[in-house]
């Protein structure tokens, strides 16, 4: 058994990952193994069969960002758990992430003190809870998310699904033209939203875009209830 737990930092900012290589080092235990400017780089670091337990991965980088570099660690390498790390603080960024497969959701401006309880927990036991976001009634680990995500999904008949990705499609169409999409009345498309929106507390088309992003509903990721 190694001495040392393998770490991976991959982020695009050199400065901030040559400073955080030098924190986690000095907190004894950990080994950063590789370190890499975005997702494709830590590919190639990797390509040699260096193992990794834990990749602290940024969520914002060119080439290869964090959300497909976390996707492509669980899709092919999943005994690595990888812990997300942004300065973006909204729900929605930290849905993407655990939606991706991130073990845990870390704020870059975090205290050295949560930076190595989350480091430790991921190691140790394979997520982070943020206790402040549990008191906020939000996920905190891809699993918790995905609970979630099931339970919402199965709330929603397959009339709210193609109401939902026909109001938030690009091209913004008007209530009157979901109706003509979908084939209904224009009375039946309020009913929609107003179940929706008060079932789910929802105030707005934009609102209800963030809703379906955050809950996958939307883009690529989008997997029906039952797949």
């Amino acid at each position: 058994m190694p001495s040392s737990i393998p770490i991976a930092l991959i982020d695009d900012h050199e400065l901030f990952r040559s400073a955080l290589c030098d924190m986690i080092e000095r907190l004894g235990g950990y080994d950063v193994v590789v370190q890499a400017g975005n997702g494709k780089e830590y590919q190639e670091a990797i390509a040699d069969g260096t193992r990794v337990a834990v990749a602290i991965v940024d969520l914002h980088m060119p080439v290869m960002d964090g959300f497909e570099t976390i996707s492509w660690i669980r899709a092919d390498h999943p005994e690595t758990r990888a812990l997300a790390l942004t300065f973006d603080k909204d729900e929605q960024t930290m849905a993407r992430a655990l939606r991706a497969g991130a073990c845990g959701f870390l704020p870059k401006d975090v205290s050295k003190g949560l930076f190595r309880e989350a480091l430790e927990q991921v190691a140790t036991i394979g997520q982070y809870i943020n206790e402040e976001l549990v008191e906020r009634g939000l996920p905190t680990t891809s699993e918790q998310y995905e609970a979630q995500r099931q339970a919402i999904l199965a709330d929603l008949k397959d009339r709210d699904i193609d109401f939902i990705r026909h109001v938030c499609d690009e091209r913004e169409p008007t209530y009157d033209m979901v109706a003509n999409l979908m084939g209904v009345s224009v009375s039946a498309i309020h009913g929609y939203r107003e179940r929706i929106f008060v079932k789910h507390g929802i105030k707005s088309k934009s609102g209800l875009v963030i809703f379906a992003y955050k809950w996958g509903i939307l883009g690529r990721g989008w997997r029906k209830r039952h797949p």
